[in-house]
């Protein structure tokens, strides 16, 4: 007699599916495949999206901001509710919103239709995916198998945003942008159906719900996000522009006192006391606003500029993906050697230099002249950043708070990008306003009716002098995101103090530790 699943229970009361750890595991990883490959398989088809719904350039950074801004807002909430309320249902709760919403999201008409389906993907992500890594926890025992599991779910965290980038641009390509909304849904449902069966339920902690401090956190960031996006269209007087400032300032001083408060606050405030560990959330903060800036512009550039389709757009990222996976391998081997200042410094300095070359681009820039060599640069020194961080934040952490530190810097990331890009699309729509009034005589003598007809209708001069102001305005945002990228220098040289012999201790876990989501 054979059967399916068998639960045992260890001795602390947790719960485990014995018979069949490898399905379990190929559940796991595929809910953190989904929801890593989301924001690169949207990446690619963003040029798309932006001809369907009509997007402006400066909204459209939209469509990547609701997301992250929701998921990095909500992301340790995910986790205590995951705790309080057995992590498996929690998980399955999470996969089925994610697959809703990307649903929804396919069918989008209007550009708030998008939006709002995008916001729902953050929350079903934040929900899921610190529920899927506390999965591995509760369904392999510790040891190798575990350990193994551990390498399994850090590879696909690793190789998700190559993967987004390949099948973003053939969806894209072969079928249409909706398609890498669509494409979640079979596979959530298959999620879904699989989970009761092959993972066993956590046992239940006694616990609070942090409501109050994720909703304004989550807020007031959105806040901040929407005031500088709005201030790159109506400018920095307009009256919603400084009311968005005003309500993002009350909101987040509103968290500090709530966190400060709350008798289980979602973000311990004590984890800011660590000189070391506040330093790597800032230079964490500060390379996710350049990184997601990057791929934002070039994704834009390559399609609109160059006219790469989407497969030729997500092979173009593929060199970036793979010098961050050589970078980090490096940091992997040396940084117990070494230790991790070394690897700051120099991965923030490389990643510097990698954007300041950005700024050199031009409309008449080839990709081999223009971006190759940069984005090699950039991708190299954020992969001697990401594991360096990673080990970082949970240097010296005791046991049981080691998961708040790392998901609190797995949230940094997620809302540094959404606020870092929403400033840089400020800088690019600042900048590309005046490179338009400047390119405007020469396009009203020398363009036909019919181009006049289409810049009045898009309210964007046509190619080629939109090129030339599409160009100007990422030149921009790229010498904002090199200042970005100087602040997590001068934060490595100046506030981190960790020693060698305080990461021996956890140099093992090197080699399971891959890129942040």
């Amino acid at each position: 007699m054979t059967t399916s699943r068998v639960d045992t229970q260890t001795e602390d009361g947790t719960t485990r599916a014995a018979a069949r750890p490898g399905i379990a595991l190929t559940v796991i990883a595929a809910c953190q495949l989904m929801v890593v490959l989301d924001a690169t398989i949207v990446n690619i088809a963003l040029p798309h999206i932006q001809d369907a719904l009509s997007f402006s350039t400066t909204d459209l950074s939209w469509v990547l901001s609701a997301y992250t801004l929701t998921f990095g807002g909500l992301l340790l909430l995910g986790g205590r509710a995951g705790d309080i309320l057995g992590r498996r249902r929690v998980f399955m709760s999470g996969i089925l919103l994610f697959t809703f919403a990307s649903l929804l999201g396919g069918f989008a008409q209007e550009p708030w239709q998008l939006l709002a389906a995008r916001a729902l993907q953050g929350v079903g992500g934040a929900i899921a995916s610190p529920t899927a890594l506390a999965l591995i926890t509760t369904t392999f025992p510790e040891g190798p198998e575990r350990n193994r599991a551990f390498g399994v779910f850090a590879a696909v965290s690793a190789g998700g945003g190559a993967i987004g980038l390949l099948a973003g641009g053939a969806l894209t390509e072969w079928l249409d942008w909706r398609w890498v909304l669509f494409v979640n849904v079979p596979i959530g449902l298959v999620i879904a159906f699989l989970a009761p069966r092959y993972i066993a339920e956590s046992q239940r902690h006694p616990g609070r719900f942090d409501v109050a401090g994720a909703a304004t956190s989550t807020l007031g960031m959105a806040a901040l996000v929407y005031g500088f996006i709005h201030a790159s269209e109506e400018g920095w007087k307009d009256e919603l522009t400084i009311g968005s400032f005003i309500t993002a300032v009350v909101l987040l001083v509103a968290f500090a006192v709530v966190e400060s408060r709350a008798r289980e606050p979602i973000t311990p405030l004590r984890m800011f006391a660590d000189r070391n560990r506040s330093g790597t959330y800032v230079i964490m903060l500060s390379l996710a606003a350049a990184m997601f800036g990057m791929f934002f512009f070039i994704v834009l550039w390559v399609q609109d500029v160059l006219g790469y389709s989407p497969v030729r757009s997500g092979l173009a990222f593929l060199p970036v993906t793979a010098a961050i996976g050589i970078g980090a391998g490096i940091a992997q081997r040396l940084l117990p050697a070494l230790g991790p200042k070394p690897f700051m410094v120099t991965g923030s300095t490389l990643t510097g230099v990698g954007l300041g070359w950005l700024t050199f681009i031009s409309s008449d820039s080839s990709y081999l002249s223009g971006v190759l060599g940069p984005m090699v640069v950039f991708g190299f020194g954020m992969g001697l950043n990401f594991v360096t961080l990673t080990l970082t934040a949970v240097s010296g952490v005791a046991p049981h708070e080691a998961g708040a530190a790392s998901g609190l810097l797995n949230a940094t990331q997620q809302v540094g990008g959404s606020l870092g890009l929403s400033i840089l699309v400020t800088v690019f729509g600042t900048a590309s306003r005046k490179e338009s009034e400047r390119q405007l005589p020469d396009f009203l003598a020398h363009s036909t009716p019919e181009q006049q007809a289409a810049a009045v209708k898009t309210k964007e001069l046509p190619a080629p002098w939109g090129h030339d102001v599409l160009t100007s305005g990422i030149s921009s945002a790229f010498t904002a995101a090199v200042g970005m990228v100087l602040i997590a220098l001068v934060t490595a040289v100046l506030v981190i103090r960790v020693r060698k012999s305080d990461l021996e201790a956890l140099s093992g876990r090197a080699e399971a530790a891959g890129p942040v989501g």
